[in-house]
């Protein structure tokens, strides 16, 4: 019994055939997302936002607004351990957050 063994122009055309190219770069930016609960006053939030990031009245004031009316917000991009340390400190005040992959 003859055992079946490729011959190199079927594993060419094979490697060929698969995409090999990553998903992600890992470059790629990640994201610490904010997002709404019922248990937070808004001017909390805005005083995490300005305590913590260092937002101006401005700029924190607008980000909880779209957390309220939005449900959610951005509040960094970077990379993922540092995105991961932003919302384990948001975590720290109470905030429900997460990290997630910046999409292209």
């Amino acid at each position: 019994m003859a055992s079946a063994v490729p011959s190199p122009s079927t594993i060419e055309r094979t490697e060929e055939e698969l995409d090999l190219t990553p998903r992600h770069s890992l470059d790629t930016p990640w994201r610490a997302v904010v997002w709404n609960d019922p248990v937070n006053l808004m001017s909390y939030v805005v005083y995490v936002f300005r305590s913590y990031f260092g937002f101006s009245q401005e700029k924190a004031t607008r980000l909880m607004l779209q957390v309220h009316n939005d449900g959610r917000t951005t509040v960094a991009t970077g990379s993922r351990e540092a995105m991961e340390a932003h919302v384990a400190a948001m975590h720290g005040f109470g905030l429900t957050a997460t990290v997630d992959r910046v999409e292209p």
